[in-house]
C-alpha cells in the first residue's frame, strides 16, 4: 500500500495544474491535485477522499458501470441501482412479450421475488487505478513497426493485468491515454446477478422519442431500476434464488430540495468516447465522407425495421433495441454533421496544427517532429473514400442480422463442422441456446428487405473504394437490384429458420455450409471489411506513429491547451453548475434552466407513439397531484440543464450537489454543441438531466410502488 501511495504522489506531481472549469473529464486519483480547490469554489463540501479512497468507502463505491456501455449509481443499502431508460431498454425488451410488455406499459416488483433476472446483464465496480506509463512504455521504442510495439505493448499488459487480478477475483484494464503516451491500469470487480426492479412506461421512459432526442426543452422519465444480487458474503455470484441484495460500500443519498442557476453540480460515469486531440484532417473526413455514409446506411435500416415494427406490439418488440440503437447514433452523427460544420471546427484544428507545425520545424524539434502533420494529413488524403465505403458497410452489418451471420452463427457451425464427435455434443447446448437468441431478434420478411436495400445503397453510394467482390458481381448482373438475390438466398439458406440450422447440426455438410448463399456472402463482407492493401496498411502505420507524436508535441509545446484524457470508458468525474441556456419560447419554464409537467403535457398528442402520455399523468397534472416532490414554485420539474462535459457512456450517470446527495440523472445532450466530442463548446455545451423529484413522483406517486421510494436515504 506504501508503494501504490508514493507511486500516486509521483504520477499527480507531473500533472499540469492549470484546468478550466465546466470542460473535462478528470481522473478521480487527480483530483485532490488539479480539481478540488476550483470545486470548492463553486459549492463542493466534500473532501477529495469522500469522492475517492482506496482504503475507505467513497463516492466512487456507489457508482457503476451499466452492462458495459452507460454508468448507474447505487441509490439504497439493499443495492437498488438507478440507471436511464435507454440503458435499460435492451433487457427491459428481452423480458417483455405481447401479453406481458414491460416496455409499453411500465412495471414494478411488488416485492424482491418480482424482480426479474434478464439473460445477460452486469455491472462493474471500479476499485482503484494507478500509472504504469514508465513501465509500458520501457518495452517499446522508436524502431519497432506500429505491430511489434501493439505486440510488446500487449505482453506487459498482461503481466501487469495477471499481477492484479488476485487470481481472477478482479478484472484489470490497462488502458493507453494521450493517444498512447500515457498509460494507467483500473482494477474492477463485476456481479452478474442484476434483475429488473421497475420502469416507467415507454410513453414516459421515451417521451418525445426521436424528434426530441439531442433536443432542449425535453420532458423525459429516462430512467429504470435495478437491483445487484450477490451470495451470502457479498461476492459475486451467478443468478441464484438463495443470491441476496448486495450491501454496497457507499450508496447516495437522494435530495429532494431540487436545483437553481449556477448550483453547483458534478457528474460521475464511464463516458465512452472523445476525440479531442484528433486532427483536421479527421474532422474533414469526418463531415464530409465517413458520417454522411453512417447516416445514410442508418436511416436505411431503420427505416426497412420501422414497416415492420408499425405492424404489431410483437414485432415492435423484436426490434425495438435495435431500432432505438441505431436511431440515436443516426440523429447523433447528422448533428455532428451539421455543428462541426457550422463552427467551422476543421478550420480551427487546421490553424493550430499549422502552429504545431512552425514549432515541429524548429532546428531542436524537426528531427522527432518535423514530418508529423504532413504524415497524418497524407493517411488521410489516401483513407477518405475508404472511410465513406467502411461507413456503409457498417451500418449494413448492425442492421441487417443476416449480413452478418457469417460472423455469428456461421462461425459457430464453421467450428461445429470442424469438431470431433464428442466434441461436437458438448458445443450443441450454446450453439441451440445462440440460434434461439438469434430467432428472437428476426422477422424474415424485414430481414430480406433490410439486407437487399442495405445491398443496393452500399453497391450505389461506396463508387470511390471498391465493394466487396461478390456485392460487385451480384449487382452487376441484376443492375444492382438485390431483391431477387436476397429472396432466392433466403429460400435455399440453412440460416433461416431454427428448424434448418437444427437439421444441420444433425446431419453437418461442408458442402451445405460453405456453398450457403447467405454464408457465402456474409463472409465477403465481413472479410471485405476487415481487408486494406499494403499502402494503406503502410500509411496507418506510419499515421498511428505520427498521431502519438503529435498529441506529445502539442502538450510538450504547450500549444495544445487540453489538460485532461479523452474519454475511454474509465470513470471520469466532470464538474460544473446548473446553467440555462438562452430563453425559448418553446419553454413555459420561469427560467431555461428546466422543464415541467405542464409542459409535457402541453406536447401531448392522442395516439402519436413519440407524443401520447397516459391519461393518468394527464389527469394528475391538471390537479396538480404532485405530493411531496413539488417544487417550491408549485410545479413538478422534470428536467433540467447542467454545463457539465459528458458525452456517450454518461448515460444514467449521477448529477450530484456538493455534498454528495443525488440531484438527477444525465441522459442526453443539445443538438446545437454536438460538435462536443471534438470540440468543447463553453457557451453551448450541455448536459440534459432527469429532476430526480419527477424520478421519485414516477415510481412513488403515478406508479404506486412507494416501497421502492422507502428504501432510499432522502434529504428534505
Amino acid at each position: 500500500m506504501k508503494k501504490l501511495v508514493l507511486s500516486l504522489i509521483a504520477a499527480i506531481m507531473l500533472v499540469p495544474t492549470s484546468v478550466k472549469a465546466d470542460e473535462g473529464m478528470w481522473f478521480l486519483m487527480f483530483i485532490e491535485r488539479l480539481n478540488h480547490r476550483d470545486m470548492q469554489k463553486m459549492g463542493l463540501q466534500l473532501t477529495a477522499e469522500e469522492i475517492y479512497s482506496i482504503n475507505h468507502h467513497s463516492l466512487k463505491d456507489a457508482i457503476v458501470q451499466f452492462n458495459g456501455g452507460c454508468t448507474a449509481e447505487l441509490i439504497s443499502k439493499d443495492g437498488l441501482v438507478l440507471t436511464n431508460h435507454h440503458c435499460g431498454y435492451d433487457a427491459i425488451a428481452e423480458l417483455s412479450t405481447a401479453d406481458k410488455n414491460h416496455l409499453k406499459n411500465g412495471y414494478w416488483a411488488a416485492n424482491r421475488g418480482e424482480e426479474l433476472k434478464p439473460s445477460s446483464l452486469f455491472v462493474r465496480f471500479f476499485v482503484r487505478m494507478d500509472d504504469c506509463s514508465k513501465r509500458i512504455l520501457s518495452v517499446v521504442n522508436d524502431k519497432m513497426t506500429e505491430v511489434e510495439r501493439e505486440k510488446a505493448i500487449n505482453q506487459e499488459i498482461a503481466k501487469i493485468e495477471k499481477e492484479n487480478n488476485e487470481g481472477g477475483k478482479y478484472v484489470v484494464s490497462v488502458r493507453p491515454f494521450f493517444q498512447g503516451n500515457e498509460y494507467y491500469y483500473f482494477v474492477y470487480q463485476d456481479y452478474k446477478d442484476v434483475r429488473l426492479v421497475g420502469t416507467p412506461p415507454e410513453s414516459l421512459g421515451k417521451f418525445g422519442g426521436d424528434t426530441d432526442n439531442w433536443e432542449w426543452p425535453r420532458h423525459t422519465a429516462d430512467f429504470s431500476m435495478f437491483r445487484i444480487y450477490a451470495d451470502a458474503n457479498g461476492n459475486p455470484a451467478e443468478y441464484s434464488q438463495s443470491n441476496v441484495p448486495l450491501q454496497p460500500k457507499h450508496h447516495l443519498p437522494v435530495n429532494l430540495k431540487g436545483v437553481k442557476e449556477n448550483d453547483f453540480a458534478m457528474i460521475l460515469g464511464y463516458p465512452g468516447r472523445t476525440n479531442r486531440w484528433m486532427p483536421a484532417g479527421g474532422i474533414e473526413q469526418n463531415v464530409k465522407f465517413a458520417y454522411p455514409a453512417w447516416v445514410e446506411g442508418a436511416k436505411t435500416g431503420m427505416d426497412n425495421m420501422k414497416k415492420y415494427m408499425n405492424q404489431s406490439d410483437a414485432l415492435n418488440l423484436v426490434y425495438a433495441s435495435k431500432f432505438a440503437s441505431t436511431a440515436n447514433y443516426w440523429k447523433n452523427r447528422q448533428g455532428m454533421i451539421d455543428a462541426l460544420t457550422k463552427f467551422g471546427t476543421a478550420k480551427t484544428k487546421a490553424a493550430q496544427e499549422a502552429k504545431f507545425n512552425t514549432w515541429a520545424n524548429k532546428p531542436e524539434n524537426k528531427a522527432k517532429y518535423g514530418d508529423v502533420v504532413a504524415t497524418i494529413n497524407k493517411f488521410y488524403g489516401m483513407t477518405n473514400e475508404k472511410a465513406r465505403h467502411d461507413n456503409y458497410l457498417q451500418q449494413l452489418l448492425r442492421t441487417s442480422a443476416f449480413g452478418s451471420v457469417g460472423r455469428t452463427i456461421g462461425k459457430q457451425l464453421e467450428n461445429y463442422l470442424k469438431a470431433e464427435t464428442i466434441k461436437r455434443g458438448q458445443m450443441l447446448p450454446a450453439i441451440n441456446e445462440m440460434v434461439d437468441e438469434f430467432f428472437k431478434e428476426v422477422h424474415i420478411p424485414a430481414e430480406k428487405d433490410i439486407l437487399a436495400a442495405q445491398l443496393k445503397l452500399y453497391a450505389t453510394k461506396s463508387v470511390g473504394y471498391a465493394i466487396a467482390p461478390k456485392v460487385a458481381e451480384i449487382g452487376k448482373a441484376n443492375n444492382n437490384d438485390f431483391t431477387n438475390y436476397v429472396n432466392d438466398a433466403f429460400n435455399s439458406s440453412i440460416f433461416t429458420s431454427k428448424e434448418k440450422i437444427k437439421a444441420f447440426l444433425a446431419n453437418p455438410s461442408e458442402q451445405a455450409l460453405t456453398t450457403d448463399a447467405l454464408y457465402v456472402l456474409s463472409n465477403d463482407l465481413i472479410t471485405h471489411f476487415g481487408s486494406k492493401s499494403e499502402v494503406i496498411a503502410k500509411a496507418q502505420n506510419d499515421f498511428g506513429a505520427a498521431f502519438r507524436k503529435l498529441v506529445e508535441g502539442l502538450r510538450e509545446s504547450k500549444i495544445g491547451a487540453i489538460k485532461y484524457p479523452d474519454a475511454n470508458s474509465t470513470l471520469r468525474l466532470t464538474y460544473g453548475k446548473v446553467r440555462a441556456l438562452p430563453a425559448d419560447k418553446r419553454n413555459d419554464a420561469t427560467v431555461n434552466n428546466y422543464t415541467t409537467l405542464a409542459g409535457q403535457v402541453k406536447k401531448y398528442k392522442n395516439g402519436d407513439a413519440e407524443f401520447d402520455l397516459p391519461s393518468k399523468v394527464l389527469e394528475m397534472n391538471a390537479n396538480k397531484e404532485f405530493g411531496r416532490f413539488a417544487d417550491k414554485d408549485g410545479s413538478l420539474h422534470v428536467n433540467f440543464l447542467t454545463d457539465n462535459d459528458i458525452t456517450g457512456g454518461n448515460s444514467g450517470s449521477p448529477v450530484l450537489n456538493g455534498k454528495g446527495e443525488l440531484i438527477g440523472l444525465a441522459f442526453d445532450g443539445n443538438i446545437e454543441a454536438m460538435a462536443g466530442d471534438v470540440i468543447f463548446d463553453n457557451k453551448l455545451q450541455r448536459t440534459i438531466n432527469v429532476d430526480i423529484r419527477y424520478v421519485l413522483w414516477v415510481i412513488e406517486n403515478f406508479s404506486n410502488a412507494k416501497h421502492i421510494v422507502d428504501e432510499m436515504t432522502l434529504v428534505k
